[in-house]
């Protein structure tokens, strides 16, 4: 039976409209101005007040019902009642009984009458509030009351709310409100000293984080809700290690955009990621500068059908650029983001193109069919243990990609270039890192000669990219193991797709010319540790459930990532997360920077021609702060084939 089926008097109550209200204000109104009087007379016989207290009656609905319906009394839904319609409930009565007693002074002066005691609108405004107030709460009470009546569903999973907060709040007040979702909240949990034995919408604060397991067998918790959106990777790793020991499934918000306008829907809580785990304080990107640069202007991408590549396109369609170019080598995955991006942008021109960096004749053609006005050059190979094995091809498509993407973009006139690097790029024991250096000297020789803005950004490993080491963990685990680890002690840089592609913008907008950009990306992270949260977010054990294995470090790798050079002086920029280095180009002399382009096509030349020694001796000259072992297990493989 539905609330309003039911055979409760009370629920007819719930069909009060504005209009019964306004004709009980009619009468309440003009009976607290009389109250009043009786009040601080103590008597019901008025005396020589009677005229007084007529007056005060007649103007006091005259003027309190015009301010309450401008203030939008009569135009509320009351069984809804919260928070903004008991500020209306106080703010309304305030300012109407100060409108009431001017008038009433004024027509008592001229009428003659007595003069009302000050005590008397005092009085007066704390009966109005209440007889306004009091019966629409009564409907906002009763309504919740009524919704309350129904028998609990089935399978109704009973809940600790992680986070006494705003957000915590918003989720229990979504939860009462629809029972029908089957999750009852047993309590919050929360770390703040001021807020335990506090009781919130009637749900009892139980205790600390660290109370947990405890709570979940005293109370029969079957589920966990992380409600603290700006959770930290600490807080959210002891939260999701608290509730791995009390065997309890936990749930979070993925961030603070889910408390948009007051509302949080309990369908968008979701299982922690590992993201949540490695998390930092956002990016603070000048959204308002990249929209600037980009809007109306032809933006050009290469790699655009990659994991960042794709997200770059997404992003920079949302700034109302004039034309998206987007440049690939693989056709499916132009395909896929060309008709994931017609979807969201409908009035998106895009323009996909299938094409080789390498191919300078083929970028002519598209750069004078297309004119871009920015450059963001995702493409390259980046699997370091497979370009150790192929490096000539490393040294084609990296750093000869770049190079014939760079002279496109010159001869085209093309304003801003954005070149994606790596923080392998820096003192580098890999063949990958060393082409995204050299790739660094090209964008940096191009600024000096242009003086245009043509910048390069480094990244540390990006989680959830194709082929990087959570999807890989995750096969494994899905496996039932071993996760694969190569060195207890290797560490690496994380940062989010989001993140890399915030960084890639700001350095287009900020950017000078000769600048590589760094972000900010807090401390490096254990990757056995990595794999140990996972193994944890899926709800297994190590070496009971599933074993990790060292495998040993692989050909190129290093156990510690560096961002910046020895030699690179690196300042904050007016983002607090991303730094600058600026004298890259003071590095090296200008006769070094002359001869750059005779041995970069010494180089591609000896890479053409597979001839391994030779490329390994010409990268060592260009790229001279590579590890003293870089090259060794490349030569080494070259010589065995």
């Amino acid at each position: 039976m539905s609330p309003t089926q039911s055979r409760w008097p009370a629920p007819l109550l719930l069909k009060l409209r504005n209009r019964h209200f306004l004709f009980w204000d009619l009468i309440a109104l003009p009976l607290a101005a009389y109250l009043a009087f009786v009040l601080r007379l103590t008597s019901f016989d008025l005396g020589p007040y009677g005229p007084t207290a007529l007056v005060a009656a007649v103007v006091a609905p005259a003027v309190k019902l015009p301010i309450f319906g401008r203030m939008g009394g009569y135009s509320r839904y009351w069984p809804f009642a919260s928070l903004p319609e008991l500020e209306l409930l106080v703010w309304a009565p305030l300012f109407g009984e100060g409108v009431s007693v001017v008038a009433g002074l004024v027509l008592l002066a001229a009428l003659g009458f007595q003069r009302m005691p000050w005590s008397v609108p005092v009085i007066e405004l704390l009966l109005t509030v209440a007889f306004l107030a009091g019966p629409r709460f009564a409907v906002r009470m009763i309504y919740r009351a009524v919704t309350r009546r129904g028998a609990t569903p089935k399978g109704t999973l009973r809940v600790l709310i992680a986070g006494a907060g705003e957000g915590g709040n918003l989720v229990v007040q979504e939860l009462q409100r629809n029972p029908q979702l089957g999750l009852e909240p047993a309590g919050f949990v929360d770390d703040a000293p001021a807020k335990q034995g506090l009781t919130i919408r009637g749900v009892r604060v139980w205790g600390p984080i660290s109370a947990i397991p405890r709570l979940v067998k005293q109370h029969q918790i079957s589920r966990v809700l992380v409600a603290i959106p700006t959770a930290t990777s600490a807080e959210m790793r002891t939260i999701v290690g608290v509730c791995h020991e009390a065997g309890v499934e936990v749930l979070t918000l993925p961030g603070v955009f889910e408390l948009i306008s007051g509302q949080v829907e309990i369908r968008r809580f979701r299982p922690v990621r590992v993201e949540d785990l490695l998390a930092r304080d956002p990016v603070k990107t000048d959204t308002t500068g990249i929209h600037l640069l980009l809007a109306g202007k032809v933006v050009l991408i290469t790699g655009a059908g990659g994991s960042i590549g794709s997200e770059l396109c997404r992003q920079v369609a949302a700034c109302a650029p004039e034309r998206l170019v987007l440049v690939g080598h693989g056709e499916n995955s132009i395909f896929h983001i060309e008709r994931s991006l017609r979807a969201a942008y409908p009035d998106l021109t895009l323009t996909p193109v299938i094409a080789d960096t390498r191919d300078a004749a083929r970028l002519d053609r598209v750069f004078a069919r297309t004119r871009p006005d920015v450059v963001i050059h995702a493409a390259a190979h980046k699997h370091v243990p497979l370009m150790e094995a192929n490096p000539e091809e490393a040294i084609v498509n990296n750093v000869g990609g770049t190079r014939a993407l760079l002279a496109a973009s010159e001869r085209a006139g093309v304003d801003t270039f954005v070149l994606i690097s790596t923080d392998k790029a820096v003192n580098p024991t890999s063949v990958m890192g060393a082409t995204k250096r050299i790739a660094e000297h090209l964008v940096q020789d191009a600024a000096r000669r242009t003086g245009k803005r043509y910048v390069a950004v480094r990244f540390g490993n990006v989680l959830g990219s194709r082929g990087s080491v959570v999807p890989i963990f995750e096969e494994q685990i899905a496996a039932g193991g071993p996760v694969k680890v190569t060195h207890p002690e290797m560490t690496r840089y994380f940062m989010t797709i989001p993140e890399a592609v915030q960084l890639v913008l700001q350095a287009t907008a900020i950017g000078k010319g000769g600048e590589v950009f760094v972000l900010d990306m807090g401390k490096p992270v254990k990757i056995v540790d990595l794999a140990r949260d996972m193994i944890r977010l899926a709800g297994l054990k190590e070496k009971e459930d599933i074993r990790i294995e060292f495998t040993g470090l692989r050909p190129g790798e290093k156990l510690f990532e560096e961002i910046f050079l020895d030699n690179e002086h690196h300042t904050r920029t007016v983002h607090e997360k991303i730094y600058a280095s600026r004298n890259g180009l003071a590095i090296h002399d200008a006769a070094w920077y002359a001869s750059l382009p005779q041995r970069v096509e010494a180089l591609l030349a000896a890479a053409t021609e597979g001839d391994t020694p030779r490329v390994l001796a010409l990268v060592r000259d260009l790229v001279p702060e590579c590890a003293p072992t870089f090259g060794c297990q490349t030569a080494q493989g070259a010589v065995e084939s």
